[in-house]
């Protein structure tokens, strides 16, 4: 009764040249990235004679310390007072808009509370990247 002894066969398998490829195909996107212009479409865009952007009457400036202070267009005010008066603005303005101009290193929560409270009133927001000095 000789049994026969099988041979195992491995799974395993080379990772160098799996490693190979993937550094040929990074060195490939890499090369063809750099060489496809962002302009490649030499397009003529139509031009307006009449600007159409939506017409507000006001754009109030809210800005935004980094100790939490808030100021309507350069009048100190809390953020109560600055909803009510959001509340008014959005009253009184067909399309009322607002400019949220935070300092840099301000705290993220005061510009979320500031444009919440933009949403609810449904007024357009628009985030400066310059804050006060």
């Amino acid at each position: 009764m000789g049994l026969k002894k099988r041979s195992k066969v491995s799974a395993e398998f080379s990772m160098s040249s799996l490693t190979d490829i993937i550094f040929l195909l990074l060195i490939f996107f890499m090369l063809t990235s750099s060489l496809v212009s962002p302009n490649a479409l030499n397009l003529k865009l139509p031009s307006s004679s009449k600007s159409s952007s939506p017409s507000t009457e006001r754009i109030d400036d809210v800005r935004i310390s980094q100790s939490g202070n808030y100021y309507l267009n350069n009048r100190k005010t809390s953020l109560e007072s600055l909803e009510a008066e959001m509340e008014r603005l959005a009253r009184r303005t067909r399309n009322p808009a607002i400019t949220i101009s935070p300092d840099r290193g301000t705290p993220t929560e005061y510009v979320v509370a500031v444009m919440d409270i933009a949403m609810r009133y449904r007024i357009n927001g628009v985030l400066a990247t310059e804050g006060m000095e």
